[in-house]
Formats: structure tokens, sequence, C-alpha cells
């Protein structure tokens, strides 16, 4: 299988972990008060690829 005929397929999910990772980093700058330490929030969110973003949007930021 060459990259060419994978490249469809995987061009859109490279793109949602993109803006995925983007927005949960714009708004842990924004967030004053994390669940835990707000350093540790961006480590799962830059390292944990789609499922850290989401993590951080679910257990991360504190309610109000």
């Amino acid at each position: 299988m060459e990259i060419a005929e994978v490249l469809p397929i995987l061009a859109p999910l490279f793109l949602l972990e993109a803006i995925l990772a983007i927005v949960a980093i714009i708004s842990w700058f924004k967030t004053d008060e994390t669940n835990g330490p707000k350093w540790m929030w961006l480590l799962i969110i830059l390292l944990i690829s789609i499922i850290g973003p989401i993590l951080f949007f679910v257990i991360g930021r504190r309610q109000r």
C-alpha cells in the first residue's frame, strides 16, 4: 500500500487533530484554574494526540 492511497483517508484525521489541539491550547491559555496543575494539562494536550485535548475539555477545565 502506497502513501498516496492512504493520504486521502488520513489527511482529515490529521487536520481534525491539529484543530482540536489548537483550540485546546487556546482554551488552556485562557483558563485561570484547572483540575490539577496547569502545566500537566499542557503536556497532556500536546503529547496524547487526539485524546489529550478531549480529556482537557471533559476533565481538565474547572467548572464555575
